[in-house]
């Protein structure tokens, strides 16, 4: 099993930046890759981007291109998530995900494991 831990998110003036951060533990060598996923209430979980744990491969989805940035420290078990240039649109509870199997996905229903979620709000 391996278990993801979120922290990070808050509350932030449109424009403004936050830095998340998503630790690991546990069954940590079996993770292939590591993702970051959003959601809104009554919407679906929309896929944020995602890292390769050797870190060669990066996928953003088209509304995070150009200001978010994923990143991994292989030796804390932790990826990150610098969102800039933030909007209200990007208001959401923010989820880590971890999969066995897949180097880069971004369908949701393929991760293995879940963190609890941190809530970023951004106001205008």
């Amino acid at each position: 099993q391996v278990q993801l831990v979120e922290s990070g998110g808050g509350l932030v003036q449109a424009g403004g930046s936050l830095r998340l951060s998503c630790t690991a533990s546990g069954r940590t060598p079996s993770i292939l890759s590591m993702a970051w996923f959003r959601q809104v209430p009554g919407m679906e979980r929309e896929f944020v981007a995602v890292i390769s744990w050797s870190g060669d491969s990066t996928i953003y989805a088209d509304s995070a291109k150009g200001r978010f940035t994923i990143s991994r420290d292989v030796n804390q078990n932790t990826v990150y998530l610098n969102l800039n240039s933030l909007k209200s649109q990007d208001t959401a509870v923010y989820y880590c995900a971890a999969s066995r199997q897949y180097t880069r996905t971004m369908i949701s229903s393929l991760y293995d494991y879940w963190g609890q979620g941190t809530q970023v709000t951004v106001s205008s």
